[in-house]
């Protein structure tokens, strides 16, 4: 029950600190940073699928060290691809499962374990949630649906921020074009303001 507290608060915590947060580079790191914390593991890293190169972009890890996050290109097609189309993956010997695309990296890592989430807004994949243990790990229900309650969140969130981003640009652009519309049209020309010169029959009528 005391584990379980335990996540119902790091979901609190993360859902409240994600709501005050517009930028999705804090909501990531954020959010792998708290499952680490809470589930006490190794490490956590949160990935953003890339369609163009069909790999997983690292966007933030908690408790890796800088040379397995640059270890090479994290292909979705290779690496845990199962859990990129059908949910949750859970490999308890990353030594001896071919799922893994770098196993020796991940062995001097000092993983043994593994967990990959994917991450899914609006009916498309965005991304994968993995975490990472240094001991064999059999990954309970409640992990899982801990993990991927979190993933979802940080998704939905990531999405939200991007777009409100993205909006933003697009109001400063169309702000920009706007004034310089507005001092084209009210620029003076060079005779604007310049007296003109009256004829003499228009005087006498004046008169």
């Amino acid at each position: 029950m005391k584990k379980q507290l335990i996540n119902y608060e790091t979901l609190l915590k993360v859902t409240k600190a994600i709501s005050h947060s517009k930028d999705p580079e804090e909501i990531a790191l954020l959010t792998v940073e708290s499952i680490k914390t809470a589930l006490n593991v190794k490490g956590c890293s949160l990935f953003l699928f890339n369609r163009k190169t069909n790999e997983l972009e690292l966007a933030t890890a908690f408790g890796l060290s800088d040379e397995y996050k640059t270890k090479g290109p994290v292909s979705a097609l290779r690496s845990i691809a199962q859990s990129l189309e059908e949910g949750p993956v859970a490999i308890y010997d990353v030594m001896d499962d071919p799922r893994i695309q770098y196993p020796k990296e991940a062995q001097k890592e000092g993983i043994s374990s593994l967990l990959s989430v994917p991450i899914v807004f609006g009916g498309n994949l965005i991304g994968a949630m993995r975490v990472y243990t240094a001991q064999p790990w059999e990954f309970t229900l409640e992990d899982v649906n801990f993990v991927q309650a979190l993933a979802q969140i940080a998704g939905a969130s990531i999405s939200m921020a991007r777009y409100i981003r993205g909006l933003k640009s697009s109001i400063d652009v169309l702000k920009t074009l706007r004034d310089v519309q507005v001092k084209r049209n009210t620029r003076r020309t060079p005779y604007e303001g310049v007296p003109t010169s009256v004829s003499s029959d228009e005087i006498r009528r004046q008169k």
